[in-house]
């Protein structure tokens, strides 16, 4: 038999991105360590000048990080990969990273709280003006970009009421205008969908979620090519140093080793909680891809080889039953993070999206019925019994 071209997915996401030490470990090795030594003082110049391969200081290298980011680059079909802190350093290194003062972005209408606050409060005042764009319009993003555009951003799906962006026709309108495509795919992961196959130029992680997979450590990624990546985001991350630490790195790496298996089951439970709150009495909405109705579900099918696990919809009422079921948990945890094996519930309007204005959260989509459910591992029925102490209570 000859040997396959590339390894499937699931063999990658364990075995791809590590070489072993002279020590021979089985499992990878964090290198906790801030510095390293030097053979001469030939070497050191040679790699502080970037003439020379291998490690200087753990700002910017360091072999437990780097096999992360090599492993997470092979998944995405990325040539580079860069680990940041966290989800939003990400974000911000890559746009400190490639736009210039006075270049403009346009982002998709739907963003979560913290990056759209990004954009609006802190990257205007860098001098890049920042428009919206309804995330499932392309005609949309045509009529909004301008001749200044160096950046089109889309989170898909948005978060939290999971819509679609079709990151091909957003590609194709980038390369029509000389702009870049970013891709928020946190809520994917390569698992699911890889955005640089449909012609997107940089995907943003937050490895915080579904990549860690347990709600263990924070850290963020950006992958893409040798030199948008491999060169202008780096030099930001070595100068500004917005870094993965080696614990983290290694933390996700383990995430790494069972993305595959965990989304899967993420989604399959989903799917079935989806369908469940759509036929109750009082649940007046639910916003999952999976879902016929769903209006990206065509394109969500074609997109992505799963629906995820992010689930959100309305009660039959206003933030006060929003809460009361809420509140009337017992076994789901109240907290907005999510990708966890554990399920987690939260209130987009109040947590998420708290700091957005009444009026940009409307525009959002974003009302005071709305709870956004993270499904776990647990099993489903246990899931559902626990919605239903809140639920019964909604008339």
């Amino acid at each position: 038999m000859t040997e396959p071209e590339q390894n499937n997915f699931a063999t990658d996401a364990v075995r791809a991105g590590y070489l072993r030490t002279q020590e021979n470990e089985h499992s990878e090795a964090i290198f906790a360590t801030s510095s390293f030594v030097f053979d001469n003082a030939a070497q050191a110049a040679d790699r502080f000048k970037n003439n020379a391969p291998g490690n200087v200081y753990s700002r910017f290298t360091n072999p437990t990080v780097r096999a992360f980011e090599q492993r997470l680059a092979v998944l995405e079909g990325g040539q580079s990969c860069i680990a940041t802190s966290s989800g939003m350093s990400a974000i911000m290194a890559t746009c400190v990273a490639l736009l210039d003062a006075g270049e403009h972005v346009l982002a998709s209408t739907g963003l979560f709280g913290s990056t759209a606050q990004f954009f609006k409060k802190y990257l205007t005042r860098m001098g890049n003006p920042v428009d919206f764009a309804q995330i499932d319009d392309p005609q949309d993003w045509r009529e909004k970009i301008t001749p200044e555009t160096r950046m089109l951003f889309v989170e898909t799906p948005s978060n939290p009421l999971t819509q679609i962006a079709d990151i091909s026709a957003l590609a194709q309108i980038a390369n029509d205008n000389n702009a870049l495509l970013v891709v928020d795919n946190c809520f994917c992961t390569p698992a699911l969908q890889r955005p640089l196959e449909l012609g997107a130029h940089i995907v943003v992680h937050s490895a915080t979620k579904f990549i860690d997979g347990q709600g263990r450590c924070v850290g963020g990624a950006v992958v893409g090519d040798k030199k948008l990546v491999g060169e202008d985001v780096l030099g930001f991350l070595r100068t500004a140093g917005p870094t993965m630490s080696p614990f983290n790195a290694w933390v996700f790496l383990k995430g790494l080793e069972t993305l595959d298996l965990r989304m899967q089951r993420h989604c399959q439970s989903a799917f079935e909680i989806a369908q469940w709150l759509e036929q109750h009495p009082a649940v007046s909405k639910v916003y999952y891809p999976g879902l016929a109705g769903h209006p990206q579900h065509e394109l969500c099918a074609r997109q992505q080889s799963g629906f995820g696990g992010i689930v959100s919809f309305e009660v039959a009422g206003g933030q006060d039953d929003a809460w009361r079921v809420l509140d009337s948990t017992q076994m789901l945890s109240i907290t907005a993070n999510l990708g966890d094996t554990k399920t987690t519930i939260t209130h987009p309007a109040t947590t998420t999206h708290g700091r957005l204005s009444d009026a940009d959260r409307e525009q959002a989509g974003i009302n005071a019925s709305l709870l956004r459910i993270a499904v776990g591992l647990e099993g489903v029925e246990d899931i559902k019994a626990d919605l239903l102490r809140g639920l019964k209570q909604i008339s």
